[in-house]
């Protein structure tokens, strides 16, 4: 073999390494849901953090929390219009430090000041004015937003005096009452409550006892039943809005009585602190990404066996904690992750996710400081537009790599999937099946479409998985000149076509004539 020989074949054989495609057989079993979501499923936080929150040598949430942020900005606003309604979660670390200042008892109203001792985060006692309470309301009544408040649930409380982090007494409900009692006056809408974040099981900087939490989730279900008589338009009561403990959230919930917990909330943040080099290649790791279904189903079983009335939740989930990824959490790549977690979900009956955060840290679906859209934003409005509320099983036997979530497509007739390519060299060549067999068994048919598929697939610029720049079907999504958010289009492609999932990538993909009788 000579030079030229040599140098064709190790040219021809990169090439092939570069578009391997492996042809799969994905299976959906479409006679009935396996679990099904809220019909907004998506949801985002909006946090308390000031400007001076800081963590690895970086201060990345500018002007983002909840008292210094631009309602009036037009970006924003469109932002969250688009997804009619989008869910807007108030809260966060420092919730359990906000007072509302309803009736001008405190002179000095002022927000979160830095402090080195005494209180939790490094941060002091921060003042909620009406002012501010009825401009973040304008934001949410304009942007048609649902919105969750979560509550300070420390108020009232002391330290232990024996017991470190651990938070004792009577949970104090009327600065709440007075809250709602402003809010009912002004008509402002509040979907849901929230009691507390984080001081369940061992708690982050607080606890509170599994019994004691119980008792004062009672006492809020009384007041919002008192304060919103009207069962059709009553506020839900979330809680505990922490990490997952076993002991802890099965004492809870036993304890909690019947019908008093609407939805029971927990966090995620599965892939390690913020400067942790190893989270780009987490991401990418279809074994590490499914160690967190445990948890997921662990929760979905507490719920069933003590608070069957009630749904699963996820009302915070950064993936890496203290501010997110420092050089992923705003890329491309970070949707290999994000919308994994919505796959895994809803597949374990949960109702609600909610990302943190809208804007503000690294993980903010709207960058900080322009709110020009970061990658996952798209992903999350793709999502909310395809993804129905039904839940179907759908499974395959090829690469760990290909993950696959399906459920019945939003508002139209058909089946919604989203596929999700974590390989970096194998793009997937895929044929579906539709198995009507209840008792198991081999795949009824092959599905051959004879409408046009609606496919969008997004990818990175220049194939490189952290940039920051999102491709639909090719063409780079940005926002006009007016500044508007750019029409998310399909691509329609023969039905009778295998679908094609390139490398790095993730698609939707609607198919309106697969009739699936879960979706009838």
């Amino acid at each position: 073999m000579n030079f030229k020989s040599i140098t064709f074949f190790v040219v021809f054989l990169s090439c092939l390494l570069v578009s391997r495609a492996e042809k799969v057989e994905v299976v959906v079993e479409g006679a009935t849901p396996i679990a099904q979501t809220d019909e907004d499923f998506i949801c985002v936080t909006l946090d308390w953090w000031p400007t001076n929150k800081c963590d690895y040598d970086q201060c990345p949430w500018g002007q983002a929390g909840l008292f210094n942020l631009d309602l009036k900005n037009k970006i924003l606003e469109k932002a969250v219009k688009a997804f009619h309604p989008l869910r807007i979660r108030v809260g966060g670390s420092l919730q359990d430090q906000v007072v509302y200042n309803v009736r001008n008892i405190i002179e000095n109203c002022q927000p979160f000041q830095k402090q080195d001792k005494g209180f939790l985060f490094g941060f002091s006692i921060g003042c909620l004015d009406m002012k501010r309470w009825d401009e973040l309301n304008e934001f949410f009544n304009q942007t048609r937003a649902k919105v969750t408040f979560g509550l300070n649930a420390l108020i009232g409380r002391k330290e232990s005096e024996t017991e470190k982090t651990l938070w004792v007494g009577d949970w104090y409900s009327h600065n709440a009452r007075d809250l709602m009692s402003y809010t009912i006056s002004k008509g402002y809408k509040i979907d849901s409550y929230e009691l507390g974040n984080e001081l369940c099981g061992v708690g982050v900087s607080a606890r509170i006892e599994a019994k004691q939490y119980a008792k004062d989730m009672a006492t809020l279900k009384n007041l919002v039943k008192e304060m919103y008589p009207n069962q059709k338009t009553q506020p839900k009561v979330l809680g505990p809005g922490g990490f997952y403990d076993k002991k802890w959230f099965d004492t809870f919930l036993d304890a909690s009585g019947h019908d008093v917990i609407d939805g029971v909330t927990h966090h995620i943040y599965n892939l390690g602190p913020g400067n942790n080099p190893d989270v780009v290649r987490r991401v990418q790791d279809p074994f590490f990404l499914t160690q967190i279904a445990q948890t997921f189903k662990d929760v979905s079983n507490a719920i069933d066996k003590f608070a069957p009335w009630s749904g699963a939740w996820v009302s915070e989930s950064g993936g890496a904690y203290n501010s997110g990824g420092q050089l992923v959490s705003y890329t491309f790549a970070f949707g290999f992750w994000y919308l994994d977690q919505l796959g895994m979900t809803s597949v374990y009956n949960h109702k609600v996710y909610c990302r943190q955060a809208l804007t503000g840290g690294n993980y903010a679906l709207l960058n900080t400081t322009t709110f020009v859209p970061n990658p996952d934003y798209y992903g999350a409005l793709l999502w909310h537009r395809v993804m129905g509320s039904k839940v179907l099983s759908v499974m395959h036997k090829g690469s760990p790599y290909l993950r696959v979530y399906s459920h019945c497509a939003k508002k139209e007739p058909g089946v919604s999937f989203v596929f999700i390519n974590l390989s970096k060299n194998t793009s997937f060549e895929i044929d579906l099946f539709h198995d009507l067999n209840l008792n198991g068994g081999s795949p009824n048919f092959e599905f051959k479409g004879h409408k046009k598929r609606e496919e969008y697939h997004l990818t990175p610029k220049d194939g490189n998985i952290l940039s920051s720049i999102v491709l639909l079907n090719g063409t780079p999504l940005e926002l006009s000149d007016s500044l508007e958010i750019p029409k998310l289009k399909p691509k329609l492609v023969d039905g009778l076509k295998p679908i094609s999932i390139a490398a790095h990538s993730i698609a939707f993909v609607t198919i309106r004539d697969f009739n699936a009788p879960a979706c009838s």
